[in-house]
């Protein structure tokens, strides 16, 4: 995240009064009013295979750009492809199953894909532009969390995890499994038990992790929170396979990165400090509502999501600090 921010600082600041979310948030997506009424939500990610099975890769990189739609409390409206693939592939039907996947979440996500682009290239990557809706006095940002608010999680961690040990042929099937099915989930059924309840600030749990993406909203925000790491949800043998050192290298930076922003109690363990800050793909929804609005979230969410797990709380302190217990 130090890094991506050294090269955001070089970014022209958008002096645009429609413009109600840009990069000086680190928010999920970009936001612009058209009218009092309508206001357009964009983004883009893409990125090169996590998994062994190319429908599944698709299906995956499809969630995971719908994702940051949802995080904004938006409806999406169209999706757009990213291609990076060798030609020298291109006959063997594997770029044919990634695009299947992602269309096949894309229908499930109740929107059409309009094209996209592709380029040649050695190293296969994917992704998506999602284009959604939102009215504008109703988006949901990274930057209206408050003291007070509890902090719930929609999804398991550790898939940053998971993925590293697939690639060297240690992970079981049954993690491999449960990881692809929570990595291809979508956030929709998360996003509407977040508007149910009235939640104002959430973000998508992606590649700087839990406690990253964490540490981006208490900045947002202007506050601290307190973080109790047996509360956090994982996904099978993510643990083991942590243990035994598959861990991504984007997550050591992620580490690394966190350091000056959280403090760990001493009983949280090396490895679950790893966890806490693995990098995912595709990873859940991290809200913060009010205490008053906590259990009828969590009625929302029963059942709907591959979690439903109140990991912490939001209290008034440094922002950006987090305290893990």
């Amino acid at each position: 995240m130090s890094e991506l921010a050294q090269v955001l600082r070089h970014v022209v600041p958008v002096d645009d009064p429609n413009a109600l979310v840009g990069h000086e948030t680190g928010d999920d997506a970009a936001v612009y009013r058209l009218s009092d009424e309508r206001a357009l939500v964009v983004t883009a990610d893409f990125f090169t295979p996590v998994v062994d099975d190319p429908f599944d890769f698709g299906r995956i990189a499809a969630a995971n750009a719908l994702s940051d739609i949802y995080a904004m409390g938006a409806r999406p409206l169209f999706v757009l492809n990213l291609v990076g693939f060798p030609r020298s592939l291109l006959d063997d039907g594997i770029l044919e199953e990634i695009l299947r996947g992602g269309s096949e979440v894309a229908r499930r996500a109740g929107v059409p894909t309009l094209g996209g682009h592709s380029i040649d290239d050695v190293e296969p990557k994917y992704g998506l532009v999602a284009v959604g809706e939102v009215h504008p006095g109703q988006m949901v940002t990274n930057a209206a969390a408050r003291p007070g608010d509890r902090l719930v999680l929609t999804k398991p961690i550790g898939s940053g995890v998971v993925a590293t040990a697939i690639k060297a042929g240690a992970a079981s099937p049954e993690a491999i499994e449960r990881t692809v099915e929570v990595m291809a989930t979508l956030n929709d059924t998360a996003a509407a038990a977040m508007l149910g309840a009235g939640v104002r600030a959430a973000t998508d749990v992606t590649g700087f992790g839990l406690l990253g993406h964490l540490r981006g909203m208490l900045r947002a925000s202007g506050c601290s929170a307190v973080v109790d790491a047996r509360a956090v949800p994982l996904l099978p043998d993510a643990r083991e396979l942590a243990a035994e050192g598959h861990v991504p290298g984007g997550t050591k930076r992620n580490v690394e990165d966190l350091a000056p922003a959280v403090s760990f109690s001493d009983e949280v363990d090396p490895v679950a400090r790893t966890l806490l800050a693995d990098a995912q793909t595709s990873g859940g929804l991290l809200l913060s509502v009010a205490p008053d609005g906590l259990e009828a979230l969590l009625a929302e969410l029963e059942g709907t999501t591959p979690a439903a797990a109140v990991v912490g709380e939001v209290t008034d302190g440094e922002a950006g600090t987090i305290q893990v217990d």
